[in-house]
């Protein structure tokens, strides 16, 4: 165990959680907290949390067996308790209502006490993008603890927090939405110093019941950011624009627009980067961001207001900028040996994000050919049919030469590129073993494909049939 990790006595947990004690102690000291029994370490806290697959009270014997000195459990799961073997073994027993929200509890509980200036990010695209950014900002100045991979919902933010030592002087986390009212049980959870929201665009939508609904469920971040602190808003979206000037919070602006506090001039795209001059407050500064594509620079954009207003000097924050490593699958430039140029974003994929995709595409393509390789968006419910068609309608206007599609409404962004005049022979729709077969035939040297799907359509193996050839 580290020097700084907070320890947590048993009167910790139940005044976080405001649980209630049924056997052992309040002054055995837990040195850790786990949700997973396999990962349980001795003198540790389990909490058991029942989930979709799995529920955690079945193993509460194995992780006593492990070296738990207390558990906590949910009352009404109370049949399931060795109760003997837990007084046996002098484990502390700790009942709640519900252990996801007691989890959250607690999280809450240890981002008081580490006193960090906490980042919370939020938005329809970008958020991970921008978290990695402002990650790589911030912590040239501060010890900074960040998000990592998709830990962004109500088990993974609390976890995420629960993480905080008392060597940390900033926390970057982000907050994921599947559903009105979580983003702000996250942001009570976070307290945010800062509060980030990139963008409100067509993602979650079925979720959220409609564009409107996201909206109004990314805002909730706003009624949760400290008094003191400040909102980063996307001057560039005008739905954020008039939420800043409605809210009662301090506001800053980054983007393209006029409204802008922080922006990008004289920008370059090149096949793996995008150069512009970064202009802020206190000077302008050239940078280079790794990934192609405007909407990146927007996410630098917000991480460097982040930066700016944590004090991080203009030298750093460039650094910063330009040490950002990009996550697999977007918008990673893949050249084959045949010298074919393939665009990898299969990491996941809504409207907004294959329109950006697709501008990008056109940037790169110059005056080659260019294939569009696209897979289903998922979580649009009602709007899913409507909103395929415009992806066609667009990726047509986007001046793309070949349509491959693949899933249940391919045959909507069929038509949608029908509707823009793409002569039907130039819309291929197959199973993704089928597309590369065709795709593979196709392509010539100097080609470029964009390559993108929501996660579960699992469109990375067609990147990887591509680059096989």
């Amino acid at each position: 165990m580290g020097m700084n990790v907070f320890t947590w006595t048993v009167k910790d947990i139940l005044k976080a959680s405001k649980g209630t004690l049924l056997t052992g102690t309040d002054n055995i000291v837990c040195q850790n907290i786990s949700i997973d029994s396999r990962k349980i370490e001795k003198s540790g806290l389990y909490i058991a949390i029942k989930g979709k697959k799995h529920d955690g009270h079945t193993f509460i014997r194995d992780v006593i067996d492990r070296g738990a000195l207390c558990v906590m459990a949910e009352k009404k799961f109370g049949d399931t308790f060795d109760i003997k073997k837990i007084i046996q073994m002098g484990v502390s027993l700790v009942l709640v209502e519900n252990t996801t929200k007691a989890l959250g509890d607690l999280a809450a509980f240890n981002r008081k006490r580490s006193n960090v200036k906490l980042i919370a990010i939020t938005g329809s695209n970008g958020k991970t993008t921008t978290r990695a950014i402002t990650e790589s900002v911030i912590s040239k100045k501060f010890n900074t603890l960040a998000t990592s991979g998709n830990f962004n919902n109500e088990i993974g933010l609390p976890l995420t927090l629960l993480r905080l030592n008392s060597g940390h002087k900033c926390a970057v986390v982000e907050l994921g939405m599947n559903r009105p009212g979580e983003i702000s049980y996250l942001s009570k959870i976070s307290s945010p110093d800062i509060g980030i929201i990139t963008n409100i665009g067509y993602a979650h939508l079925e979720g959220a019941g409609g564009i409107k609904g996201v909206a109004k469920a990314k805002k909730e971040l706003l009624y949760e950011i400290d008094s003191k602190g400040t909102a980063i808003l996307n001057a560039d979206d005008m739905e954020l624009l008039k939420a800043g000037k409605e809210t009662g919070v301090n506001t800053f602006f980054y983007g393209f627009s006029k409204d802008s506090d922080i922006t990008a001039k004289t920008l370059e795209m090149k096949n793996s980067s995008t150069d512009f001059s970064l202009v802020t407050p206190i000077g302008k500064i050239l940078v280079s961001v790794k990934i192609p594509g405007l909407f990146m620079v927007k996410n630098a954009l917000a991480a460097a207001s982040a930066g700016y207003l944590m004090g991080v000097g203009l030298e750093d924050i460039k650094k910063g900028i330009e040490n950002f490593i990009p996550e697999v699958s977007r918008m990673k430039v893949i050249k084959t040996e045949s010298e074919i140029n393939i665009i990898d974003d299969t990491y996941n994929a809504n409207p907004d994000s294959v329109k950006e995709a697709l501008k990008t595409l056109k940037l790169l393509k110059g005056n080659n050919c260019s294939f569009a390789v696209l897979g289903d968006m998922y979580e649009l419910g009602k709007y899913a049919e409507e909103l395929h068609y415009d992806v066609g309608v667009f990726a047509v206007k986007s001046g793309v030469t070949k349509l491959y599609l693949t899933g249940s409404h391919a045959a909507c962004v069929a038509e949608g590129a029908l509707a823009e005049n793409m002569k039907r022979e130039d819309i291929i729709i197959d199973c993704q073993a089928g597309l590369m077969k065709k795709i593979n035939h196709d392509v010539k040297s100097g080609f470029w494909i964009l390559v993108k799907g929501s996660r579960a359509m699992k469109m990375e193996k067609i990147v990887r049939g591509i680059v096989s050839g």
